[in-house]
């Protein structure tokens, strides 16, 4: 009967959290009126009492930061908190470099949801994807309330050649996947990659919109006109946003004068705003199509729909993810911050593009994966449209509100050879293993060449290349299929000369290869010389 118990109370933490969060807004931000001042003086009168009159020693900080995240997600999917150390490591994600293993990851009930792999960086060398979930952490559980985002970033990051494990659960196996990852310096360059597909068209592919994507996108669009350019592809599959000040600037450079580009409106007066072209942009007269995915977010939305509205560029691709709120960060005394949603955004034509998030948060983050459930992935036929929120663009073909940007033109997901073979060695991180052996073992002579062009017409041929992948896999444990392996055939051989031509030429290498049969880049080809900046666009 004397032993003290361990476990504490439910409301605990969340009335701790809650004090803590009302005390500081209360005490920074806002003019204290009544009923504030009196739920505030509540609020610490419990707090006081637990500290005083507990029975347990109870490590209040703790409490705190493990609950103010769980109050938050009361409000809405992207209202979020970060402790001093997670808003430094956020911060450098957007403005500079760091040492680690080269992902973006949320927390989803408790789980590490991998929501971005940073193109030639430590984890996509080894073979881990967006929306894989790390189960473990050098054979440590890496589930639970214990995980908050700041203890994954503490062991995940650490000094450069250091090694971590990672279980991976991915969706298309039951098995637990395993990745050895070593750290390195992961640059954060938002500009990918830009070349000329052809002698009329460049494309830019853009992974989020950090603070110096602006100046990036600048450099490769006059690179690309000097080069002749006429028309351009940008490309924003899986870009996840970032700061929407980059996008609104991006739009600029499309649009003739007083256009607009996007509108917030909040609770207050001063979270709402309107944002207009100034008419001083570059690319004005030039012809533009847009990519996107499910994975295209936030600032990527505001891009694409400021064009779409005013029937300014092709928007191509399936059915953005959908995020129409705007969070504001405040930063606390103790230099945590906490990025409020104080408004939503509205595109040209009015509409807001967040999909639902009534229904809680498991049916907010399993939407994308019933998207893949329901077919809509493959055919525009079970595209999700609210037919209820429609809208006008300038020259008035008609658009919807709610979850995200429907394309002008839908791409359904390439599955042609999309084989369990296929599947089996993607899963094992073979592709990027087999690459970076062959560029270890061939690197002498692939330094001495001038770029990836000489690549592709020195490498061995296809029928060679995927023998020897054949056989290195078997060497791996898995067993060649030729059936399978005739069927997957091109998009392995594919897959892998432009991972080997991206470990000896950079990222500048990858996608002018892998693009080369990429549906969607295509259609945009195609779309773009069928409207040929024609508008408003009749299908």
């Amino acid at each position: 009967m004397n032993q003290k118990s361990t476990r504490q109370p439910i409301w605990l933490p969340l009335v701790i959290a809650l004090a803590m969060v009302v005390g500081l807004f209360i005490g920074s931000r806002f003019t204290v009126n009544k009923p504030v001042a009196d739920n505030d003086r509540k609020l610490n009168s419990i707090l006081n009492l637990i500290a005083q009159d507990y029975v347990d020693t109870t490590n209040l900080k703790d409490l705190i930061e493990m609950s103010i995240p769980q109050i938050l997600s009361k409000l809405d999917p992207h209202t979020s908190y970060f402790s001093a150390d997670e808003l430094k490591a956020a911060t450098d994600d957007l403005n500079g470099s760091f040492s680690g293993i080269g992902i973006s990851f949320v927390m989803m009930n408790d789980t590490i949801g991998v929501v971005e792999v940073i193109p030639g960086g430590p984890s996509e060398k080894v073979g881990i994807m967006a929306g894989d979930r790390i189960v473990t952490i050098d054979d440590s559980i890496a589930t639970g309330e214990q995980m908050t985002s700041g203890a994954v970033m503490k062991r995940l990051r650490g000094p450069k050649g250091t090694k971590v494990k990672l279980g991976i659960q991915r969706q298309n196996t039951n098995k637990v996947l395993t990745f050895t990852v070593t750290r390195g310096d992961i640059p954060v360059n938002t500009v990918d990659a830009y070349y000329m597909i052809d002698k009329n068209t460049g494309y830019v592919k853009i992974n989020q919109f950090g603070r110096h994507t602006y100046d990036e996108f600048l450099t490769a669009m006059a690179s690309l006109q000097e080069e002749g350019a006429k028309r351009y592809i940008i490309d924003l599959r899986g870009n996840g946003g970032g700061f929407m000040e980059m996008a609104v600037l991006m739009v600029n450079e499309f649009l003739p004068a007083d256009e607009p580009i996007v509108f917030t409106k909040g609770r207050y007066k001063r979270d709402d705003s309107e944002v207009w072209s100034d008419g001083n942009g570059s690319f004005q007269d030039a012809e533009v199509a847009v990519l996107i995915d499910e994975f295209s977010a936030s600032a990527s939305e505001i891009f694409a729909g400021a064009l779409q509205d005013n029937d300014r560029g092709l928007i191509v691709g399936c059915r953005s993810f959908g995020k129409g709120l705007v969070q504001k960060e405040f930063v606390l005394p103790d230099s945590s911050a906490i990025r409020l949603t104080t408004a939503r955004y509205y595109t040209p034509s009015g509409r807001c593009i967040q999909k639902d998030y009534k229904e809680g948060m498991l049916n907010y983050e399993k939407e994308l994966i019933d998207r893949y459930m329901n077919g809509e992935l493959y055919s525009r036929d079970s595209m999700k449209i609210d037919k209820n929120q429609v809208f006008t663009t300038l020259h008035g073909r008609t658009v919807y509100g709610g979850g995200g940007i429907v394309p002008d033109i839908f791409v359904a997901r390439d599955t042609s050879g999309i084989t369990n073979y296929y599947i089996e060695v993607v899963n094992a991180g073979l592709l990027q293993r087999y690459a970076f052996d062959y560029c270890n073992k061939h690197r002498a002579e692939l330094n001495k060449m001038e770029d990836y062009n000489q690549f592709l017409r020195t490498a061995p041929s296809d029928e060679a290349l995927i023998r020897d992948f054949a056989d290195y896999a078997s060497a791996n444990s898995i067993a060649p299929r030729w059936y399978y392996i005739n069927l997957s055939r091109d998009v392995i051989v594919t897959n892998l000369k432009a991972l080997i031509a991206r470990d000896i030429f950079g990222s500048q290498a990858f996608y002018p290869i892998l693009n080369r049969n990429d549906k969607t880049v295509l259609a945009a080809l195609k779309a773009l010389n069928k409207h040929k900046a024609v508008f408003p666009i009749t299908e």
